[in-house]
C-alpha cells in the first residue's frame, strides 16, 4: 500500500524520475541521526541531461524555475531511493540553490522557487525551508541549476 506521500505525489499527477548514480567520488545520501544530507542534484531526467546553459543568456527565469523543480524531484527520488518510504520524511529543513547565470542576472531567488515550491507542494506547509540561492559562473555538465538539501526524517 502506498504511503501518504506516494499518495500526494499521485494525486498531483507528479512522477519521479529514476535516482541517478553518483558521477564522481560521493555518495547521493548520508543519514546522521534524524537528518537525511542530499549530495547536489541536477537536471537530470532518467539518465538525460536537461537544461544546459546559464539563466539570463540560454534560459529566461520560468525555465529556470522548471529546471530547479527537476532538481527538486531528482532531491525527492535520491530520498525514496535511500529511505524506502517517503513518510519518513518529516520536513524539508534546508535547500541550497546553485544557479549558473549570466553577467548581471541577478533572479536567482525566482529561479530557486521551482524547488521550493515543489518541496511545499509535495510535503507540506511544515517543509517551508531556509534557503540559500547564489548565482555561479558554471555547474558540472554545464547544468543550468544545481540544488543540494537537509531533510529531517521522523
Amino acid at each position: 500500500m502506498a504511503g501518504k506521500i506516494e499518495q500526494r505525489l499521485s494525486e498531483l499527477k507528479i512522477e519521479l524520475p529514476k535516482a541517478a548514480a553518483p558521477v564522481a567520488n560521493y555518495i547521493p545520501v548520508v543519514i546522521v541521526g534524524n537528518l537525511a544530507f542530499v549530495s547536489g542534484q541536477v537536471t537530470l531526467w532518467n539518465g538525460e541531461i536537461k537544461y544546459q546553459g546559464r539563466l539570463g543568456k540560454e534560459f529566461s527565469i520560468e525555465e529556470g524555475r522548471a529546471a530547479a523543480r527537476m532538481c527538486g524531484l531528482n532531491i525527492i527520488a535520491q530520498l525514496k531511493a535511500a529511505l524506502g518510504d517517503l513518510d519518513r520524511v518529516r520536513r524539508v529543513v534546508r535547500l541550497g540553490v546553485f544557479v549558473a547565470s549570466a553577467d548581471g542576472f541577478t533572479d536567482q531567488p525566482k529561479v530557486a522557487n521551482g524547488a521550493s515550491d515543489l518541496m511545499v507542494e509535495v510535503f507540506g506547509e511544515t517543509s517551508r525551508h531556509v534557503r540559500t540561492a547564489v548565482g555561479v559562473n558554471a555547474l558540472p555538465l554545464n547544468v543550468a541549476v544545481e540544488i543540494e538539501a537537509v531533510v529531517e526524517l521522523a
